[in-house]
């Protein structure tokens, strides 16, 4: 037994500082529940308390020609918003391959999967790039689009290197395509900055709910699916390992 300068102050330190927790917590509970319980009465159930979003939902279809009104928004009003998310994933993309380059997977790394396995894996190849395709053609017509769609590029192109690390995954072309899709959005954007802002309609709307429809807006789209694929692609080769990729 230790006196009253051993165990015992180290226990009701102990206690302390557990009640001094339960304190704070109960003191964030109450002021959450009190800010919540003010933003419900301050806004009468079912009304919106902004109308900005009903202004757009109002007339995106008419300015845009896209009958996806997820696209019209991020394309057609929030385009310098998607642009910076786009700038943020290759940073990221980039800033993850810089670390995770080089680093191998140790005896794992260079062998290849099951006959199954790796026969699956080429047969969903082409089923993957015509999916991922598909939705970001389709992006202004239906859910979907350029972010959606270039993740399945990623895996359309990462799958068979999973299941074989010798299949080849050229870093150069991925980058070439990263770049050159970067390139374009952004030229459409400043031209249309030209006529009056960012990413202002150049084509015209055309027949609504016809493939080629909503002006620009499928170009901008079939440049993110390629930015974002490309990019994907490459950092989940850098995460399988730099041995099993091609430089």
């Amino acid at each position: 037994m230790k006196s009253a300068g051993g165990y015992a102050p180290a226990r009701i330190r102990g206690h302390e500082r557990n009640h001094g927790k339960t304190v704070a917590s109960v003191l964030f509970l109450g002021g959450l529940g009190l800010m919540l319980f003010e933003l419900i009465s301050a806004v009468p159930f079912g009304s919106a308390p902004m109308q900005v979003g009903q202004a757009i939902a109002g007339e995106a279809f008419a300015r845009t020609g896209a009958d996806n009104i997820v696209t019209a928004i991020l394309l057609g009003y929030r385009g310098l918003d998607t642009l910076g998310e786009v700038t943020i994933l290759f940073t990221a993309a980039a800033a993850a391959g810089m670390v995770l380059a080089g680093a191998g997977r140790g005896e794992a790394q260079g062998q290849e999967a099951g006959f199954i396995f790796r026969t699956a894996a080429w047969m969903l190849f082409p089923f993957l790039l015509v999916l991922g395709a598909y939705i970001i053609i389709h992006g202004h017509l239906t859910p979907g689009g350029g972010f959606q769609g270039g993740a399945i590029l990623a895996a359309a192109f990462f799958t068979p290197l999973l299941a074989s690390p010798a299949s080849p995954f050229n870093h150069r072309v991925a980058i070439l395509v990263e770049g050159f899709a970067g390139l374009v959005f952004v030229v459409i954007g400043l031209a249309g900055l030209a006529k009056g802002a960012f990413l202002t309609q150049l084509l015209g709307t055309g027949t609504p709910g016809a493939l080629l429809s909503a002006g620009s807006l499928p170009v901008l789209y079939v440049a993110i699916g390629l930015k974002v694929g490309s990019e994907l692609a490459g950092l989940m080769a850098r995460v399988f390992g730099e041995g099993s990729a091609r430089s």
